[in-house]
């Protein structure tokens, strides 16, 4: 009997495994926050999971390279996807909830299509890719636009800080191309080692975190939020890659925001008013139509 069918249930189970803890990491953030300062909160989470991905590096046999164009590289794409966009969902999340963040996290590639048509311009531009970036543009206008016009008040700041933080996660997407061919590993261990250089000397000048005392619970989340949400997630990630390809990158996108939404109202009592319910609508319509593989479309519409 061949195994195919059990591996396939696996790579599924992992990749609702990978959203969840995806998902989740906006719920860490705000609880973590609670008593833990943003960049304190981050520099922490980098420190933590660079660690325990440099060990997963050297558990494989692995070493991280050791030319300045390497480094350069892994300091940009440091600044790209962990210190920039870490540290805004963190303050965002002090008067944003997680739910809300999920959703508008969840654009992240509808701004890498459109990044890379501006810049790179080496994506083909179709109509179902149009559709789907005026559909998740759409969705953002529709949670973060009415509130705007009231005046721009600190809750519309800290949206625009997630969506801030989402942009810079499809830079780091487009700039994360110049390591291929390299072990998606080392990148992330690399990328997390610079974040947590960069960051851990601001905590220190701006938080003082010795004089800080931290709550039990922001404690726990910070634990669950570097292991889980950072380290383990990025152990499953590249598992993926490996089997169900752009699959996995494409199914938990989406996947995560109803899981984040979930966890934010189960555990948090969060409520999302019918405006926002209306956008994360058009902002998952946005992100199938942007990821979802043309020839998975082709096979559908096929008799």
């Amino acid at each position: 009997m061949s195994s195919e069918p059990t591996n396939r249930t696996a790579d599924l189970a992992l990749l609702l495994l990978l959203s969840t803890l995806w998902g989740s990491s906006y719920t860490f953030i705000k609880i973590g926050v609670e008593t833990i300062p943003p960049i304190t909160l981050i520099a922490t989470r980098t420190l933590i999971a660079g660690s325990l991905l440099l060990l997963l590096v050297k558990a494989r046999g692995l070493s991280l390279p050791r030319d300045r164009v390497s480094w350069g590289r892994f300091l940009f794409q440091a600044c790209l996807n962990s210190v920039i966009p870490f540290t805004l969902i963190a303050w965002a999340e002090q008067t944003t909830d997680a739910g809300l963040a999920t959703i508008l996290n969840s654009t992240s590639p509808i701004f890498t299509f459109l990044l890379t048509v501006l810049i790179t311009r080496h994506e083909a531009v179709t109509s179902r890719k149009l559709l789907g970036v005026f559909a998740g543009l759409l969705g953002v206008c529709l949670i973060v636009g009415f509130e705007a016009l009231a005046g721009l008040g600190h809750q519309a700041w800290a949206q625009f800080a997630i969506v801030t933080a989402t942009i810079s996660y499809a830079g780091a997407a487009i700039f994360g191309k110049n390591f291929r061919g390299m072990d998606p590993m080392l990148p992330a261990a690399g990328s997390m080692i610079c974040g947590a250089v960069l960051l851990i000397p601001v905590s220190v000048i701006v938080d003082r975190p010795w004089t800080l005392t931290p709550s039990g619970g922001s404690l726990a989340a910070l634990l669950g939020l570097s292991v889980f949400s950072t380290a383990l997630a990025f152990v499953i990630y590249f598992r993926l890659l490996q089997t169900l390809g752009s699959v996995g990158t494409t199914a938990q996108a989406y996947m995560r925001v109803p899981i984040g939404v979930a966890i934010g109202v189960l555990f948090l009592g969060e409520t999302l008013m019918p405006m926002a319910w209306l956008g994360l609508v058009c902002i998952l319509a946005g992100v199938i139509a942007m990821t979802w593989p043309a020839k998975r479309l082709a096979d559908a519409a096929s008799p």
